[in-house]
């Protein structure tokens, strides 16, 4: 592990991070637990992981730096709501020394083609109203604001709602336009 000093904070070299899914609660649950509990305002019990975890683990991955050190991390879901085949991501977490390596972004897009290929319509999640760097974020990947969701967070914090749509596989979009041409 790194130390931080009062003047600097170590960073860690992009070079040396490699991306990996979640496969095993014995050796992976730890690093993640840990990152999240160090880094999100929200506590959450060990039942709220491997409930996302063991139902959706291809939407789960870790940006894992050095020896086993886990520096970022995604967990996701992806199930019907109401007439949607909804994507939801759940927690995304970068360690403070890896914000500037684009970890966040990373991660993102990991899980968004895996919700993608599986044939998701939209994707949804919440972010801190507080959160420049993460609200930036999802800007910049094509996630809209939804709506505003007053004191969503234990802290007393606004969330917003952001939601991503999916375009349509080639295929469809093809059909809807032969369908709205008639």
């Amino acid at each position: 592990m790194t130390s931080t000093t009062s003047s600097s904070v170590d960073v860690i070299d992009p070079s040396t991070i490699t991306f990996e899914q979640y496969t095993d609660e014995d050796t992976q649950l730890p690093l993640i637990t840990a990152i999240i509990d160090r880094e999100l305002s929200e506590p959450y019990s060990v039942f709220t992981y491997r409930y996302f975890l063991n139902n959706w683990p291809e939407l789960c991955f870790l940006a894992m730096s050095g020896e086993r050190e886990c520096v970022g991390v995604i967990v996701c879901k992806l199930d019907k709501h109401r007439e949607m085949f909804r994507g939801y991501i759940g927690m995304l977490v970068v360690d403070k020394r890896a914000r500037k390596a684009k970890l966040g972004s990373a991660l993102v897009t990991r899980a968004l083609e895996v919700m993608r290929d599986a044939g998701a319509d939209e994707c949804t999640l919440e972010a801190e109203t507080t959160n420049e760097g993460a609200l930036r974020l999802y800007q910049s990947l094509g996630f809209i604001r939804d709506k505003r969701l007053c004191r969503y967070y234990l802290s007393g914090t606004d969330a917003y709602r952001l939601k991503l749509l999916f375009p349509l596989p080639p295929q469809a979009a093809d059909a809807l336009g032969q369908a709205q041409g008639q």
